[in-house]
């Protein structure tokens, strides 16, 4: 029997989740997301999550609450008379009452191994900590930050061409089905869960954007993870004649020299040991482009500096 479930989730990450539990026939009774916010080529209107809008083409009814923390919340919640909850991505933290409120509990999509990479920016942290592989848990929610008991797992190798973007969407799609094939064990009765280790547990803090200003001293594998775990947002970037400039992706080059120095003309830079060549950039106030199609409208010889 299909499993009558609360849907909340927010961003792009959320949304193939909601397609295949649709697609597998679950009953989705609402969809909380957070409020639209202001946006457009003005700033003036209002733009839905990626999560409202699926759910209004589904003609699924959308909630928006500001907090989950009062009475009145608590009684809408409620009374949609849920089996059970499915979190990926919501953004807003669930109290206890919300947690009890489904008869099978709430459950949460993860895009972490964890205990590693608990908290909001788990895809950036395992790119730039140089780590070999991610993966996505679900995980029965308690009022800890990421703590809950573990039921179902996938793995993902990562490697040093995944950009953080790159990275999400596959996490994305293995998440979808991993959540679907986690509800069915729930509605058999046969969902398992076990305890996370006290051992390996790290911290993802979100990404300030005061950390994506590239440290040439560092090693090319270190800049290369740093540079693609920032992709596309907020973007690592360095100075080049006093413009800002943001490295999208890259792969390690042969080569050494001072860090950040030019060491051919195909943008091969130097770094504290080894190098990296620059594949797509992208100039301040300009598009993303690729390194060559950059060349040839803004020639960089060796021994020009990246700063």
């Amino acid at each position: 029997m299909p499993l009558r479930l609360i849907f909340m989730g927010t961003p792009d990450f959320s949304v193939p989740t909601l397609l295949e539990l649709v697609a597998h026939g679950h009953e989705i009774v609402a969809v909380y997301t957070r409020a639209p916010k202001p946006g457009g080529r003005r700033g003036l209107q209002l733009q839905p999550t990626p999560v409202e809008e699926a759910a209004r083409k589904l003609g699924i009814p959308v909630l928006t609450p500001k907090t989950l923390k009062t009475q009145e919340a608590l009684d809408e919640f409620s009374a949609l008379d849920a089996d059970a909850a499915v979190v990926v991505a919501y953004g807003m933290i669930l109290p206890q009452a919300i947690l009890d409120a489904p008869r099978l509990g709430c459950y949460n999509l993860h895009a972490s191994l964890l205990p590693r990479w608990r908290g909001a920016a788990p895809i950036n942290r395992a790119i730039m900590a140089g780590d070999a592989e991610s993966g996505v848990m679900v995980m029965k929610m308690d009022v800890g930050l990421d703590t809950g008991d573990v039921a179902m797992a996938e793995r993902l190798a990562i490697t040093d061409n995944m950009t953080a973007l790159d990275l999400h969407d596959r996490l994305s799609r293995l998440g979808a089905d991993l959540m679907v094939r986690a509800m069915a064990a729930l509605d058999r009765g046969g969902l398992q869960l076990r305890k996370q280790s006290e051992d390996g547990v790290t911290y993802a803090a979100k990404i300030d954007k005061a950390e994506a200003r590239i440290d040439w001293t560092k090693s090319a594998h270190a800049v290369l993870r740093h540079v693609h775990g920032l992709s596309p947002f907020p973007g690592a970037w360095a100075e080049l004649e006093n413009a800002r400039v943001k490295i999208l992706r890259c792969e390690l080059a042969k080569g050494s020299g001072e860090p950040g120095a030019v060491l051919d003309d195909q943008l091969t830079i130097a770094c504290g040991e080894g190098a990296i060549r620059i594949i797509e950039l992208q100039r301040e106030g300009k598009g993303r482009m690729q390194a060559a199609d950059f060349l040839r409208g803004v020639p960089v010889k060796a021994g020009a500096r990246f700063n």
